[in-house]
Parts: structure tokens; sequence; C-alpha cells
């Protein structure tokens, strides 16, 4: 799959270090550049292959705009001041935009993804039974990393980020104790989710300049 190979135009996103970002700034710069990949990618045919443009036109990608927007509703000075409640929320909420992230990633390399049947088969993102793959935006969020990490799109922090917010969303599924985190430990998955979506942007083939997202 020549997804890690491919030359790609510099995007103009802001490459100031994410840490040095207050929060709100972090979920800004997140917003702007969901919202500028929503916008291209949604009306991509023309540049994406067919099949890729015409899976990519049925998403929404609105959506990855408006949960940008929702984490600010999680965000409180000082961080931990959340109710359980509200911070498995706030983790449902980064956890729909990291799968987002990387459906529209692999649904940009439609055709690639859905050549590569050996890894598909490893991470059992293809119906044995149709003999048919899955498309990404069929897939859950373990099956999407797993199928990542087979390809190395994804660096061990980012890997990392998909688990923890794995986890820790997966509390609204609950009757039994499942560890949480606090408020502290899902602003800074806000921030590692800034790093993801910076990386997904630049695997994302534009024609100009002129398109690429920019997240200031």
């Amino acid at each position: 799959m020549p997804l890690t190979r491919v030359r790609r135009l510099k995007s103009p996103v802001n490459d100031q270090p994410i840490d040095d970002l207050k929060i709100l700034q972090v979920i800004d710069r997140i917003e702007k550049l969901n919202s500028g990949i929503a916008k291209f990618w949604l009306n991509s045919i023309g540049w994406a292959p067919e099949n890729a443009a015409a899976l990519l036109a049925k998403s929404r990608l609105d959506w990855q705009v408006s949960l940008s927007s929702a984490l600010k509703i999680w965000i409180r000075e000082p961080a931990d001041d959340l109710t359980s409640g509200e911070l498995i929320l706030a983790w449902v909420n980064l956890g729909s935009l990291v799968e987002g992230s990387i459906k529209t990633m692999l649904s940009v390399w439609l055709k690639d993804y859905s050549n590569d049947l050996e890894n598909l088969k490893k991470a059992n993102a293809y119906n044995k039974i149709k003999q048919k793959i899955i498309e990404p935006d069929s897939l859950g969020l373990e099956k999407l990393r797993r199928y990542c990490k087979l390809q190395n799109l994804l660096s061990s922090s980012e890997d990392a980020l998909v688990v923890l917010v794995q986890q820790r969303r997966n509390a609204v599924h609950a009757f039994q104790n499942r560890a949480i985190g606090d408020g502290k430990e899902f602003q800074q998955a806000v921030r590692g989710y800034l790093a993801l979506l910076r990386a997904v942007n630049s695997k994302l083939p534009y024609p100009d300049i002129m398109y690429a997202p920019d997240e200031l």
C-alpha cells in the first residue's frame, strides 16, 4: 500500500508545539482543521477516485466539525472539575473524533486499502463468508487500529492514544467499574488528538497547496 510512501504537498498547518498552546486554542485548531478536511473531501469528485469520492460524499465529515467544537463542553478550570458522567461522555466525544479521522484517511486511500487483502484479513477487516473487504466506514476502532498498526500508519504515540481513548470511552457500556481517567488526562488526550489529526492530514493528497487545510 503506497499510502505511507507517497510524496505529498507541504500543508500550511502551523507546526507550533502543541504543549505551548492553551487547551481552548488546541480545540480551535482541531475544529478549523477538521472543517477544512470536510470542505474538501465531501466534494472530492474529480480528484479522488470514483469509489473513494462516493464513500466520502456519503460520510458525515460535517459531524467531525461539530464534534470538534463540542470538545469545549468538557473543558473545566480546574481540569478535574467534571462529574464521572461528564468525563465518560467527554471520552465518547473524543473517541468519535479519533475514529472518524482514521476512517477519513483510509477512505481517501480506498483503492489501496481495498487491494491490501493480506493485512485486511489480519486486521479482521475482511468478511470471509461474503469473501469481500469491509470498507473503512463500517469498521470499529479496534479493527481500524490493527490495520493502521500493520501498515505503520500511526506512530507509537498515536497508536497509544487510540488505545487509551478506546479504553476510556468503552466505560459508557460498562456496568462494572472501569477506569475513566480524569480531566487532566482527557485534556492531554485532546492535545494528542491534534497531533494525530495533523499526521492524518499530512497523508491526504491535495491537488494544490491552496486546497490543503490550515489550522489557523
